[in-house]
């Protein structure tokens, strides 16, 4: 048994994507939002999030695909078969494809497999995909998100362990987009899912660091506030049109006779994100610098609590606890409240944030529980006053958690 062969849509993308390698004409992931000449070099045009504001469009030159996919061949031990499984759209996606390009120049034997662009993420659906991929002992990549993952493993909780079974057969499972739950992490583990940690953006080609290890030729450093910045070969030459955003984010510290540092002359990027190094240099991401939420004049951060309510929460909530969103609501007492929504099922499609199910408050007892559980671990000012739960999540972008629409959900149950 072999794999598939690739759907049309898929294939063309990755000849596309080979001739943009060679010099050819830059592939757009969506289609374009204007019309500005794109940088010399460059090979692929990706759409950001939108989650700090107005998308833009990232011009990633050959040189930084070829240095990511090199680079993350190495680290995984080399280059292997990779499984599609997110949209085609965006960089994780499109770099499963860079990757398999590559793999195929190595000599790697049918290197994508990939479903018809559009469907829907499911567990069977997965370990039908994957099952003859694996079938021929060629090493098998993976790429998902951490409500992928979800999904196979409460599937296997269920008693449907396929899509589980599948992926503890591949080689290496790439994890991004959004922060894992530790839990999660601990069951995918325990399954014998190779996982691996990733981070990374559109504008450094996808993930940079993998398990908090920067990939070979990426640096990391803190900037004032514990602001993550990053440098090294899979840089984005910048945002196409505009070019004050791109000498906002992408800066070069100065060089000559007197600043000859290890950073002189380094392009970084500023991220939007807070992280410390640890004594041996690896990075912990600690979450956006803009989702800080003060709260009686005590900075929180949201996904400390969350990491803190995913090991808690389901001995409060039993079946009912899912992945937490903490966001901060306007309050008259303490400036921001920290509030949780938490999921009771699967996180929710991509999708207008005004979809999102009605928020239902837990009982007294329960939110009693939950606060003394986040004060024990975090301190009292990181206690949610308010805990919700809903059917679902709202996503912005894949694997991501809409932040604002969770907030302004919780704005709008509140002041009906």
């Amino acid at each position: 048994m072999t794999p598939a062969a690739l759907p049309a849509p898929v294939a063309a993308l990755a000849d596309a994507l080979r001739a943009a390698l060679d010099g050819g004409p830059a592939v757009s992931g969506l289609p374009r939002l204007c019309d500005a000449a794109l940088p010399d070099g460059t090979a692929l045009v990706v759409r950001t999030s939108g989650s700090t504001g107005t998308p833009r469009e990232v011009a990633l030159t050959a040189a930084a695909l070829r240095a990511s996919a090199t680079a993350t061949h190495e680290r995984l031990g080399g280059p292997g078969r990779w499984v599609l499984t997110l949209p085609p759209t965006h960089v994780a996606g499109l770099q499963v494809v860079v990757r398999s390009v590559l793999a195929a120049d190595a000599g790697v034997p049918a290197p994508l497999a990939a479903a018809e662009p559009g469907g829907h993420f499911t567990p069977d659906g997965f370990a039908d995909l994957l099952e003859p991929a694996l079938a021929d002992g060629v090493p098998v990549h993976a790429s998902l998100v951490p409500t992928q993952l979800h999904r196979l493993v409460t599937a296997a909780d269920e008693g449907s362990p396929r899509g589980l079974a599948a992926l503890a057969r591949c080689a290496d499972v790439l994890l991004g987009g959004a922060a894992t739950p530790a839990p999660l992490l601990a069951r995918a583990r325990a399954a014998g899912v190779r996982v691996v940690r990733t981070y990374g953006m559109s504008e450094t080609a996808g993930g940079c660091v993998y398990d908090g290890v920067p990939l070979r030729g990426v640096r990391v450093r803190l900037a004032a506030g514990d602001v993550v910045e990053l440098a090294g070969p899979t840089l984005a030459a910048g945002y196409v049109g505009d070019d004050a955003a791109t000498a906002a984010a992408f800066r070069t510290d100065a060089a000559g006779p007197d600043l000859a540092g290890p950073d002189a002359g380094t392009r970084w990027f500023r991220t939007s994100d807070l992280g410390t190094l640890g004594p041996d240099g690896t990075l912990t991401v600690l979450g956006r610098a803009d989702d800080v939420v003060v709260t009686g004049g005590v900075n929180v951060a949201p996904a400390a609590v969350e990491a803190v309510l995913a090991e808690v929460l389901p001995g409060v909530l039993g079946g009912a606890a899912g992945e937490p969103c903490v966001v901060g609501v306007p309050d008259d007492e303490w400036g921001s409240a920290v509030v949780a929504v938490v999921a009771t099922g699967a996180v929710g499609a991509l999708g207008d944030p005004a979809t999102t199910p009605p928020l239902r408050p837990v009982d007294p007892g329960t939110l009693g529980r939950v606060r003394a559980a986040v004060a024990d671990r975090l301190g009292g000012p990181s206690a949610p006053r308010r805990v919700y739960l809903v059917d679902a999540l709202p996503l912005r972008g894949p694997g991501k958690v809409d932040r604002s629409g969770v907030a302004a959900a919780v704005r709008e149950h509140e002041t009906r």
